[in-house]
């Protein structure tokens, strides 16, 4: 293929991107159609088996393509650097994550919103390589918080709390789009509330991981596991 031809193919290919993230962001893979997608990038029906080979991979691409999107807008660090404090590196991930969630041209959420409401499976194995990596980088933050002790369940059960009260946005975009009134953190999601909102997810998990670290050094000074049992019942454990 010509320089020229590479170029074009790769415009088609990303304008087909760019094109069925839309529609299945807007009806779901189940009423998205080939024949609706083709059409409105301007391709034929062609270009996308040439390029995808089937529905089900352009929704998966379309998917990693608006999640690939949405991590160059918003950072998953939060420009906060490796090398700063693990106190600065979770406000970063925090302040981050919200301004994802929160983001209104975001259609990775969209994308997912629909593929809760009807499930197919599909994105499944593109999610765990996606995702995998952003989680794995917040629980070391934890873990670094909570001290080289830290249970791996103490670690798992912190960064669902975590990632919970980030999901506010999320679940409030989701109510206000079909009519309700309710709400979580804040009715509109402007920069100063979602600021404010991230600096209360913050000063609250933080004080939430200190009592953890500290609660549980005090069971250990007093001879008490992660589960609550004394060295006395698990050595009876032990014998019986």
């Amino acid at each position: 293929m010509k320089p020229q031809e590479r170029k074009r193919s790769s415009r088609t290919r990303e304008r087909l991107l760019e094109v069925a993230a839309r529609v299945f962001a807007s009806e779901g893979y189940r009423g998205a159609t080939i024949a609706r997608i083709s059409q409105l990038a301007g391709a034929n029906i062609a270009a996308v088996n040439y390029h995808f080979g089937s529905k089900s991979q352009l929704y998966r691409e379309a998917w990693r393509y608006t999640f690939s999107q949405s991590i160059k807008k918003h950072h998953p660090d939060g420009g906060v650097p490796e090398t700063a404090r693990p106190e600065e590196r979770l406000k970063g991930k925090i302040k981050a994550l919200i301004s994802r969630l929160a983001d209104r041209n975001n259609l990775e959420f969209q994308i997912l919103q629909k593929e809760l409401a009807e499930p197919t499976g599909l994105l499944k194995e593109v999610q765990r390589e996606t995702l995998e990596p952003l989680k794995q980088s917040l629980e070391a933050v934890i873990r670094e918080l909570l001290g080289v002790k830290a249970y791996p369940e103490e670690v798992q059960f912190c960064r669902l709390s975590i990632m919970s009260q980030c999901l506010g946005p999320l679940v409030r975009k989701s109510w206000e789009s079909k009519g309700s009134k309710r709400c979580l953190a804040f009715r509109e999601v402007e920069p100063k509330r979602l600021a404010r909102y991230a600096e209360h997810v913050f000063t609250f998990s933080l004080g939430g991981l200190r009592e953890i670290k500290n609660q549980r050094e005090q069971r250990r000074n007093h001879g008490v596991d992660g589960k609550g049992s004394s060295k006395g019942e698990r050595k009876a454990r032990g014998s019986g």
